[in-house]
This record gives C-alpha cells, structure tokens and sequence, in this order.
C-alpha cells in the first residue's frame, strides 16, 4: 500500500475507504517464465531472477505483454502466472507482527493485528478492521470491513462478522474484550457484544449483546447468565498465544 496516500485516509469511515478503493493506483502483479535468446541488456529495468536466458521477472501485466510481444521471436518458451486482476488493496506485511499468522490466510492491508494474536488457516481480515491483542481467529472465519473485536476473543471456525463498507450507512460490528464466538455463527451489520459474552455454534446474532451472558439460535436469545460451568467450557489457553 502507498503509504504516503494511505496516511490521508480513515479507514474506520466507509466513505474514505470507497475513496481510498478509487484514487489507488491498482495493480496486476505477474510471474512472467521466460526461456530464449535473451541478455542481459534485454532486461534492463526489469526485476529479473536467474540468467537472462532462463529467468523469472516480476512485474505488472501491461509490461510483460509487452516484453513478450517485443522478443516473441527470440522466446523459445514462456509462462505468465498471476493471481488478481486491477487489485486496490494488497495483503498486510505480516513480516513485523507479534503474533502468530499462519499460511493460508488472507489480512488486507489496511487491518490492524494486535500483539499476540493468532490467525488461522483460512480466516479473513477485511480492510479497516481491528483485533485486539491476544485474539483468536480459528479456521475459515471472516472479518470484515471495519469490524472491531476486543481484546483476548475468540472467533470460531466458519464464523461471521459482517463488515460494513457498502452500504455506508450501517454501523460496523463491535465485539468487546474476553468474548467467544462459537463455530459458524453470524453476527450481523451494528451488533454490538458485551464482554465477556458467549455466542454459541451457529447462533444468528442481530441484535446486541450484553456483557456477561449466553445467546444460542436463529435469531440468536439469551438463554443463560455466564456460570462457572460456562467459564470452565469456554476456557482460553495462553499457550496458543505465547511463544513469539
């Protein structure tokens, strides 16, 4: 992400990231393969790995069809590979978090990551969201646009946090600290959860949540005060989240 450009924007407003979305330059990034009589002044300017006669070059796509068009008679062999296709918003550098991130999942620049944290095969993190530290987010689970989750959660495998990015008007999720989402459960646009509230395996959340009680069902109720059976069930462990 252009840092410069992406300092003049709020990414907690629905509105600047529209306009964030519009005014970046977007980018189609390719592997281009090549193999042939090529040198090594052929690839001036190019970001090229390998010898100039078999190498690998990273670039934009427009550029490598042109480099294929102007040495096509002199290629004896050539791969283009790609992944997107005009994309605005490229993945977060995980590389200085303190937490841990594992492969397969997808965080958008413009998510914040606290320290500690854990984030599963799988899970997403849209743009304008924010994690708490020492969150889990399991398997497959989706965050997104500007969701706030607190501190010490865990958001279960399949779950749903619904973003707000379109339309604008709708607030964003607000999940509070020492919260536990069960597996495939949703929660809906402007839900607000209390802390250290339960919501149970495949509850529908759509409406708020105080602190400190167990929802369950479709539309999700509450059913139950948080016990000391509940606590023990619902235990988190700090080894998941220390080590790094």
């Amino acid at each position: 992400m252009n840092e410069e450009l992406k300092q003049k924007y709020d990414f907690t407003d629905p509105y600047q990231i529209a306009q964030y979305i519009k005014d970046v330059k977007k980018s189609t990034p390719v592997k281009l393969y090549v193999s042939g009589n090529l040198t090594e002044e052929d690839l001036t300017g190019y970001e090229y790995y390998g010898p100039a006669s078999s190498c690998i070059i990273f670039t934009e796509a427009e550029y490598a069809q042109r480099f294929i068009e102007a040495y096509k008679d002199r290629l004896s062999s050539y791969r283009l590979e790609y992944d997107r296709r005009n994309s605005a918003i490229p993945l977060l550098d995980t590389t200085r978090l303190q937490s841990r991130i594992e492969p397969g999942s997808f965080i958008r620049d413009g998510a914040i990551i606290g320290k500690g944290c854990v984030v599963m095969m799988g899970a997403v993190v849209n743009i304008g969201a924010n994690i708490g530290d020492e969150t889990m987010l399991d398997m497959g689970c989706i965050v997104g646009a500007r969701v706030h989750v607190g501190k010490r959660c865990h958001v279960g495998a399949g779950a749903v946090l619904a973003g707000v990015l379109e339309p604008p008007s709708k607030m964003p999720v607000m999940i509070g600290d020492d919260v536990l989402i069960g597996a495939n459960a949703v929660v809906l646009e402007g839900v607000q959860v209390g802390d250290g509230s339960v919501i149970a395996a495949g509850a529908i959340v759509t409406q708020d949540v105080a602190g400190g009680v167990v929802v369950a069902g479709s539309p999700a109720k509450v059913i139950k005060a948080k016990d000391e059976k509940t606590i023990s069930k619902t235990e988190m462990l700090d080894d998941l989240r220390k080590g790094f």
